[in-house]
């Protein structure tokens, strides 16, 4: 019981707005060839010219969610009675997790969805910058 009841929420909670902060940048950055491979328009997205707050909402909940079980798992993989998170297990841990779980079932879903390489190496390597700058924070601060 141990390991919920030594949950670092700062951590977690700096881990989810560092990844947050990834995103923004990653999107800044790669957005016309996410669109492209999307097959959407700025327009399609955005009908009245405003996006909606309801996607990064639901992502801050999901990266907090990341954030929290990517600490949980790496206590419990590394050594049962660790407290203490190092910078490289966590962001090993999650880089399997992104191979085993994340990008696998992306690939998975995207295959049937009939959607572009693009699109899935994309997405796919923001979800692994998820994973090293919440392993990097975690073992900074967890």
């Amino acid at each position: 019981m141990g390991h919920f009841a030594d949950i670092n929420w700062l951590a977690i909670v700096l881990a989810t707005i560092a990844s947050m902060a990834l995103g923004m940048g990653w999107y800044t950055v790669l957005g016309k060839q996410w669109m492209t491979a999307l097959g959407k328009t700025k327009e399609d997205l955005m009908p009245d010219g405003k996006g909606s707050p309801k996607p990064f909402i639901i992502a801050g909940i999901c990266q907090l969610i990341m954030a929290y079980f990517l600490l949980l798992l790496t206590r419990a993989i590394i050594d049962t009675s660790a407290v203490d998170v190092q910078i490289l297990d966590a962001v090993l841990v999650g880089a399997h997790m992104w191979f085993g779980f994340l990008m696998t079932g992306m690939i998975l879903n995207h295959a049937y969805q009939g959607q572009k390489l693009s699109l899935t190496l994309i997405d796919g390597g923001y979800l692994l910058g998820i994973m090293i700058v919440q392993g990097v924070v975690l073992g900074l601060l967890a």
